[in-house]
This record gives structure tokens, sequence and C-alpha cells, in this order.
């Protein structure tokens, strides 16, 4: 996939974008920029198929609820993953026009992309991409948050098929809170990572 006009307007948004085949490639690179520091993630399929999280606790102290330690509550966890120094996460929707869009149920991972941490990557599969704003923000709410409902067993209408959003008003409902970058959060250094292969939802 050609990132170019994605890594321009990105760019030109206050973002510094780098650019991978892999997700191998990726993770590596990942690897090495981040050594030495507290690190915390957010809920991602992607990070989980990259592997980062087990590349990373070899050199960093890393924080992340889906891997709650003994003795320790994920709530614990989520809370102590707001005061790291970098933070990793995905995203739902990112536009080649430069909008990133986010849906999030507990609020958390949006909460942190936005503010808190010196550093924030944003690590994004090209099935993420799309072409302007209103697609970033369709495949954010009809196809990622579908898909995530289905993964974690909810019931959801959007769960049976993971064919849309319904709107729905069920207590197990995981798209609570809607985030969209328009720009680089002016507190924060923050990274995208685009990688040429599908990761995610």
């Amino acid at each position: 996939m050609d990132f170019g006009k994605a890594k321009q307007n990105l760019e030109e948004r206050g973002y510094k974008v780098s650019v991978f085949d892999t997700a191998a490639e990726a993770a590596a690179y990942l690897d090495s920029v981040i050594d030495g520091t507290t690190v915390s993630f957010g809920g991602s399929v992607t990070l989980d198929q990259m592997g980062l999280y087990e590349k990373l606790e070899k050199h960093n102290e890393v924080i992340w609820h889906w891997r709650v330690p003994e003795g320790a509550t994920a709530p614990e966890i989520l809370k102590k993953a707001m005061t790291t120094d970098v933070y990793v996460s995905s995203v739902n929707g990112l536009a080649e026009t430069g909008e990133i869009v986010n849906i999030d149920g507990n609020c958390n991972r949006v909460a942190s992309i936005m503010f808190g941490h010196k550093k924030v990557y944003l690590v994004v599969g090209c099935n993420k991409v799309q072409p302007d704003y209103d697609a970033a923000l369709y495949h954010a709410r009809n196809v990622a948050a579908p898909k995530n409902a289905q993964r974690l067993n909810r019931k959801t209408p959007c769960a049976v098929k993971a064919d849309k959003c319904y709107d729905c008003k069920s207590p197990e409902r995981i798209c609570r809170g809607l985030s969209v970058l328009w720009t680089k959060p002016s507190a924060e250094e923050c990274e995208v990572v685009l990688i040429g292969e599908e990761l995610g939802y």
C-alpha cells in the first residue's frame, strides 16, 4: 500500500510518521526505540499480533490490562497505565487526510492517547487506513467495533454477525466514547507507525 498521502498529511498535522512493509519490521523498530522506560498498552489486537509486549517487557516495565500480574486487578492496572512515560496503542480508523478515529468502552485508551504521557506511538495496519474522515469513522464504527464486540463475546446486536453498528442500548455495548484527533495533541510527542500488512480490525 502507498502511504504517501497519509504520511504527508499526518506530518503536516504535527506527527512523526514511520512506515514499514511488515509487522515484524515495525516491531523490531519499536523494540529498538522504546528502551529502559515505563510503557503501557491500550487494548489492541494489533499489538498482540505483533508480539510487542513480549519484546518490550525484556527491557522495559510494561503495563497492560491484557496481562494482569498475579496479585493485581485489571482496574488497578488500567489506573497505573495512565502514569507511564510511553503509551502504545493502535487506532480504529485513520484517514489519508490525517484524521485519527478511535472508539472506546472504558475510554482509558482514548484518554491516554490524548494526554498524560511523554510519548505516544500509534501503530496502524493498512486495513485501517481509509480515504477520508467519513470512511475512517465508518470503519471504526461499523467494522472495528462490531468485530471487537464479537471477539469479547458481548451480547450486543453487532456481535451476532459483526456486520455493523446498531447504535444499541445494551449494557454490554463497547462503543461508548468517540475521539477524533484533528492534529497532534500539543502536550505530547506522537508518532504514527504505518504498516503495510493487515493487523487488527
